[in-house]
């Protein structure tokens, strides 16, 4: 079997919500799936998530919302990156994240988004997705 390249991801947790056991389990999971994990820890504003995204080189951003402002914070992190020169750099969602929400956030620039229950499987094979594409369109 190929050995699959490395990708370097970075996971972040906008706004004002403290609980990050999801964001921590699933940068655990990207980084046993053989990814780079950069992981901004909580409470991070989209500015400071932009600028880390770029600071490290990341080929997608993954953000992780339970508090119910993920209308607000993935688009505004979204914006943020292009901001900084970097919207082209894929953002994936998750989260407590309700069905009728997740429309509205692809149409922001959310290229997936997972609610709790979601394999991680599934996840990763998003996020490898994700990269690939972004480092095809870099070259």
């Amino acid at each position: 079997m190929p050995e699959q390249k490395t990708h370097r991801v970075l996971i972040g947790k906008p706004g004002l919500d403290g609980h990050d056991r999801g964001a921590k389990f699933i940068a655990r999971a990207l980084r046993d799936a053989g990814f780079e994990v950069v992981y901004t820890g909580i409470r991070r504003t989209p500015e400071e998530i932009a600028a880390a995204a770029v600071q490290e080189d990341v080929s997608a951003v993954g953000l992780s919302s339970l508090s119910g402002a993920h209308l607000r914070l993935f688009p505004a992190v979204v914006e943020a990156l292009k901001n900084a020169g970097a919207g082209d750099i894929p953002v994936v969602g998750g989260g407590v994240i309700p069905d009728e929400d997740i429309g509205p956030l692809k149409d922001a620039g959310i290229s997936d988004v997972f609610t709790p229950g979601t394999p991680a499987a599934q996840i990763i094979a998003a996020f490898r997705s994700a990269c690939e594409a972004h480092e095809e369109r870099r070259t």
